[in-house]
């Protein structure tokens, strides 16, 4: 049996491919005089589009600066709260990125030990349970052989 969740997606991407190519609403019943959907064709407002969606990336501000100013949108960049983007560019996009570290820098750094579990303390792997003991160096045995006992 397929999966309900399956079904409705099929569904939602068919009606967006007629959508893009018909530049009809299928939502509704296409006729002649069905309501016109506006569709976006052309690298440049695709991206803006991308960009207002990740509006919280700092790789996407300049664009987002350039398009608010010429929509007269102007209100909207600022350092506030109440601000879609900042008036600054960070240095680097992406600020808190860094590269990877190499193997002698990884070894090279100090192991912090994690929190024993307590008595009445939740804890899940991210609040500092220990890992598991998986015995990982092994090869996972199967359904069958653990069957049969071997």
């Amino acid at each position: 049996m397929i999966d309900s969740t399956v079904v409705d997606l099929s569904r939602l991407q068919f009606a967006a491919t007629a959508m893009y190519h018909s530049g009809k609403n299928p939502l509704r019943k296409v006729t002649r005089d069905s309501e016109e959907v506006a569709i976006v064709r052309g690298e440049k407002r695709r991206r803006l589009h991308k960009a207002f969606l990740r509006y919280h990336d700092p790789s996407n501000w300049p664009l987002l600066r350039e398009a608010l100013k010429s929509m007269g949108r102007a209100d909207l960049i600022g350092n506030g709260k109440h601000h879609l983007i900042p008036t600054f560019q960070p240095s680097a996009a992406g600020g808190a990125m860094r590269k990877p570290l190499t193997q002698a820098e990884a070894k090279a750094m100090p192991r912090v030990p994690r929190a024993q579990p307590q008595k009445g303390n939740l804890q899940t792997q991210h609040t500092g349970l220990p890992p598991r003991v998986t015995g990982s160096g092994k090869p996972a045995k199967s359904a069958a052989a653990r069957k049969a006992g071997i």
